[in-house]
């Protein structure tokens, strides 16, 4: 009965020490994802066109908020050059970034609330862990529109 209460115990204090871990291993890649996305959005804002390409998979997509926007990252790239090319792009301001990382630490998830020049978004993206960095892998893009402004928006789109 001994062996098995030192053996349970043994293993209690490992799964807290785990969780500690773990715990903090979380916080501080949220911190560092953080940073990987604010870059990003500044880095369009200050229309640095290699670095915003720079932290892109080379899988990456897109989803813009008009209907046909759905772009690899080289159809995306040709659609930003131009704006970038004038030295402004978009200026996306984040706020509420909501994080979920896998438990093996290989793919992160996120949400967060954008104010931009079409009032608020909101951009939901996958993140690829990748040789000690970080790649964004796919990114959406959405108009926030209330429910009960739903219909007369989608008689707007009809004409």
């Amino acid at each position: 009965m001994k062996k098995l209460r030192n053996k349970f115990l043994l293993g209690f204090i490992f799964l807290i020490g785990f969780q500690k871990y773990n715990c903090q291993s979380r916080i501080t890649d949220t911190l560092y994802l953080n940073t990987v996305i604010n870059q990003w959005h500044l880095d369009a804002a200050n229309a640095r066109l290699e670095e915003y390409f720079s932290v892109m998979s080379e899988d990456f997509v897109f989803l813009g908020t008009a209907p046909g926007e759905r772009w690899s990252k080289s159809q995306f790239f040709s659609f930003c050059k131009p704006y970038f090319d004038k030295g402004k792009a978009w200026d996306f301001k984040p706020s509420n970034r909501n994080w979920h990382i896998d438990y093996k630490r290989k793919i992160a998830w996120f949400d967060e609330d954008l104010s931009t020049w079409m009032e608020g978004c909101r951009g939901s993206g996958i993140c690829i862990f990748y040789k000690g960095s970080v790649k964004i892998a796919y990114y959406n893009l959405t108009v926030l529109i209330e429910n009960e402004k739903i219909q007369p928006f989608i008689e707007l789109r009809k004409q």
